[in-house]
Protein backbone atom coordinates (compact mmCIF):
# COMPACT_ATOMS: atom_id res chain seq x y z
CA UNK A 1 0.00 0.00 0.00
CA UNK A 2 1.01 3.58 -0.44
CA UNK A 3 2.25 5.65 2.48
CA UNK A 4 -0.72 8.02 2.29
CA UNK A 5 -3.16 5.12 2.42
CA UNK A 6 -1.39 3.70 5.46
CA UNK A 7 -1.51 7.08 7.20
CA UNK A 8 -5.25 7.37 6.58
CA UNK A 9 -5.85 3.84 7.82
CA UNK A 10 -3.74 4.42 10.95
CA UNK A 11 -5.56 7.69 11.61
CA UNK A 12 -8.96 6.03 11.27
CA UNK A 13 -7.97 3.16 13.55
CA UNK A 14 -6.56 5.54 16.17
CA UNK A 15 -9.79 7.48 16.53
CA UNK A 16 -12.01 4.40 16.20
CA UNK A 17 -10.23 2.40 18.88
CA UNK A 18 -9.66 5.50 21.00
CA UNK A 19 -13.38 6.33 21.05
CA UNK A 20 -14.63 2.88 22.07
CA UNK A 21 -13.47 3.08 25.69
CA UNK A 22 -14.85 6.54 26.44
CA UNK A 23 -18.11 5.66 24.70
CA UNK A 24 -18.60 2.60 26.89
CA UNK A 25 -17.44 4.51 29.97
CA UNK A 26 -19.84 7.39 29.45
CA UNK A 27 -22.70 4.93 28.98
CA UNK A 28 -21.81 3.16 32.22
CA UNK A 29 -21.50 6.49 34.07
CA UNK A 30 -24.96 7.53 32.89
CA UNK A 31 -26.49 4.19 33.83
CA UNK A 32 -24.99 4.22 37.32
CA UNK A 33 -26.01 7.86 37.85
CA UNK A 34 -29.60 7.03 36.89
CA UNK A 35 -29.52 4.05 39.25
CA UNK A 36 -28.13 6.22 42.05
CA UNK A 37 -30.81 8.86 41.47
CA UNK A 38 -33.47 6.18 41.63
CA UNK A 39 -32.16 4.95 44.97
CA UNK A 40 -31.52 8.38 46.53
CA UNK A 41 -33.29 11.29 44.79
CA UNK A 42 -32.26 13.72 47.54
CA UNK A 43 -28.61 13.47 46.44
CA UNK A 44 -29.38 14.62 42.89
CA UNK A 45 -27.07 17.67 42.93
CA UNK A 46 -24.05 15.76 44.22
CA UNK A 47 -24.65 12.84 41.86
CA UNK A 48 -25.05 15.18 38.89
CA UNK A 49 -21.83 17.05 39.72
CA UNK A 50 -19.83 13.84 40.06
CA UNK A 51 -21.38 12.44 36.87
CA UNK A 52 -20.45 15.54 34.84
CA UNK A 53 -16.87 15.44 36.13
CA UNK A 54 -16.52 11.75 35.31
CA UNK A 55 -17.94 12.29 31.81
CA UNK A 56 -15.49 15.15 31.22
CA UNK A 57 -12.53 12.97 32.22
CA UNK A 58 -13.74 10.12 29.99
CA UNK A 59 -14.25 12.52 27.09
CA UNK A 60 -10.69 13.80 27.53
CA UNK A 61 -9.41 10.35 26.56
CA UNK A 62 -11.38 10.55 23.30
CA UNK A 63 -9.93 14.00 22.63
CA UNK A 64 -6.41 12.60 23.13
CA UNK A 65 -7.21 9.90 20.57
CA UNK A 66 -8.45 12.58 18.16
CA UNK A 67 -5.22 14.55 18.59
CA UNK A 68 -3.14 11.44 17.88
CA UNK A 69 -5.26 10.67 14.81
CA UNK A 70 -4.77 14.21 13.50
CA UNK A 71 -1.03 14.05 14.14
CA UNK A 72 -0.81 10.79 12.22
CA UNK A 73 -2.87 12.16 9.36
CA UNK A 74 -1.09 15.46 8.85
CA UNK A 75 2.54 14.54 9.57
Amino acid sequence: MEAETMKLLASALAIAIGAIGPGIGIGMIGAKAAEALGRNPEAANEIRTNMILAIAFAEAVAIYALVIALIIKFL
